[in-house]
This record gives structure tokens, C-alpha cells and sequence, in this order.
């Protein structure tokens, strides 16, 4: 079963992905904001993507503030996780901020808040999993 990591700040956000992704997907989920868990998470292979909220109001790594754009820097410069597709998740986004987004962070794609449309949201998802060899 593949696992998707989300990465969010707003308990409730977390609730509703993780409820749609499980009921309509069968995929399973892991939610924290945690930097340190995301990285570890993710170096040790325990997610097959990341959904990635923007703007993280309380994420701290090595004593600097950072947001969903420089933690997925971070992975993509990481030789063992720079495969790893990541979709940025952004709330108030205006028209033309999802290619800079994309563009600046190295992310897979792009969905924005709120989730509307309950199974584009997992179609999404699940066009960016890696397909089983």
C-alpha cells in the first residue's frame, strides 16, 4: 500500500485529506509538520509522495523558520530523496503563483486550497505516486 505524507500545519486540513486520500484511494497517510520527522520520514522511504502545505506557520528546522516551498528544496537537493514527487498544497493562492511556486521549489505539482473537487484531488495524487514495477 503506498503512503502518502502530508505535511500540514491546520489540524482540520489534515483531517479532511487524510479522510478523502483513505476512503477514496485505499492510500494510507501520515500527517505531521514536524521538519525533522518529514525528513526522516522521507530519507528512510516511508512515503511514496508528499502533499506539501505552503505556508507553515510553526515549522522550525536547525533554529530557522522555514515553509513548505524551502522544506521541498531541502528534499530536492537530497540525493536519496530528490525522487521523492512532492504536490505543494496552497491556500489564497492567486492565478499566476503556481508556476513560481512550482518553479522555486522543485515541486511535482500543484493543488490549490480549498479541495473542492474531492476526486480530482486524489486523481492528482495519484498520477504523481511512482507506478509499481
Amino acid at each position: 500500500m503506498k503512503t502518502v505524507l502530508i505535511v500540514e500545519d491546520e489540524p482540520m486540513n489534515l483531517r479532511i485529506y487524510s479522510k478523502i486520500l483513505t476512503r477514496r484511494s485505499g492510500l494510507n497517510v501520515k500527517g505531521t509538520e514536524d521538519v525533522e520527522e518529514v525528513m526522516k520520514i522521507a530519507q528512510a522511504g516511508d512515503a511514496d509522495i508528499i502533499l506539501m502545505d505552503v505556508s507553515l506557520a510553526h515549522s522550525v528546522y536547525q533554529g530557522k523558520p522555514v515553509d513548505g516551498i524551502k522544506i521541498t528544496q531541502m528534499l530536492k537537493a537530497d540525493a536519496q530523496t530528490s525522487n521523492l514527487p512532492i504536490i505543494l498544497v496552497a491556500a489564497n493562492a492567486m492565478e499566476g503563483d503556481r508556476e513560481p511556486y512550482v518553479k522555486q521549489s522543485g515541486a511535482d505539482g500543484y493543488i490549490q486550497k480549498p479541495i473542492v473537487d474531492h476526486q480530482q484531488f486524489v486523481d492528482q495524487i495519484l498520477a504523481l505516486l511512482p507506478k509499481d514495477d
